[in-house]
């Protein structure tokens, strides 16, 4: 907090106030940082979380946890920062003329000024090579299910231009993480993993839409699309379908993965679910689609959510 009481300068709209970022970051870093989103880290637990399903949920098919499975987790969590990172970064360089229209997003580093799109660029390749520098040591199998997930991060920015649905290209690329914690520890790929794939896809079509009913006026004015924008007043029904969906396919993935497992198991992990649905429907509760604020804690509640069933599945890798 400055002195005078003033956002820092430069300081995005939608960042958390008080964030290390504005406040102990060295200046010259700030924008880069900024156009990371790392003053917002929301993202990266919604793309780090469906990592740590992939690997727990892979463990407890294979009752098989050992050191390797910490070295994936704590990696895929610099991995998601970093690649959180290049995303963002790629999406701010294609959405830069359309952020400099929008009340919440002008004030991102690049409609402001604080980047060129030059140093954006660079930027973005050195987040992407040091997170691939990560992803070759979980092996071949793995490198290949992460160099697969790039074309999902190339088109989600212009997927709002061509579909009412970009959350569903949002979704392939912030769960592509399910996928490859799975093959990462077992080395192959296998139908729980899909079915847990899946759940973090209609996972993000229910806390991305809440996101996008912060913009739904701008969005319009200047052409952009979303399911909030397509839904209008039916998203609460839209969201409750999502939750649903997405709580069914995770009980549906674990019981898949944990069929010859001790019933002490099966009912832990889907304890984690049945959390995971709860606190969906206690979001749904507090909805109120016009009340930018809410919809804005509401979407960082989500990390709560997410992290439900990873508690649960860490106790039952420990049974």
């Amino acid at each position: 907090m400055t002195q005078s009481g003033k956002s820092p300068e430069g300081q995005v709209a939608d960042a958390v106030k008080d964030n290390w970022v504005d406040r102990h970051a060295p200046e010259a870093s700030r924008p880069y940082l900024r156009l990371s989103r790392a003053d917002r880290p929301i993202g990266t637990w919604l793309l780090y979380i469906p990592c740590i399903w992939g690997i727990l949920l892979a463990a407890l098919q294979t009752g098989d946890f050992q050191s390797w499975d910490l070295w994936l987790i704590v990696s895929c969590g610099a991995g998601a920062w970093l690649m959180r990172g290049a995303g963002c970064t790629w999406n701010d360089i294609t959405d830069r003329k359309f952020d400099a229209q929008v009340a919440r997003t002008r004030s991102r580093p690049l409609p402001s000024g604080q980047v060129t799109v030059r140093g954006a660029l660079l930027w973005m390749v050195a987040q992407a090579l040091i997170a691939f520098c990560i992803l070759i040591s979980f092996g071949m199998h793995a490198v290949l299910i992460g160099v697969a997930s790039l074309g999902f991060v190339a088109i989600y920015p212009f997927a709002k231009r061509f579909t009412w649905w970009p959350q569903v290209f949002l979704g392939l690329a912030f769960n592509w993480g399910a996928l490859l914690g799975w093959v990462a520890h077992s080395g192959q790929l296998d139908w729980p993993a899909v079915l847990l794939y899946l759940a973090g896809i209609a996972w993000t079509l229910f806390y991305d839409t809440i996101y996008a009913h912060q913009d739904t006026e701008d969005d319009a004015l200047i052409g952009v699309k979303s399911t909030a924008r397509l839904f209008g007043n039916s998203s609460p029904q839209w969201l409750r379908a999502f939750a649903v969906l997405s709580a069914g396919l995770m009980a549906l993935a674990i019981y898949v993965a944990l069929g010859a497992a001790s019933p002490a198991q099966m009912i832990i992990a889907q304890i984690g679910t049945a959390g995971f649905a709860a606190h969906m429907l206690w979001q749904m509760r507090q909805l109120d689609i016009d009340n930018v604020p809410l919809l804005l804690q509401l979407f960082r509640a989500n990390r709560e959510a997410g992290l439900i069933p990873v508690l649960f599945f860490a106790v039952t890798v420990m049974l």
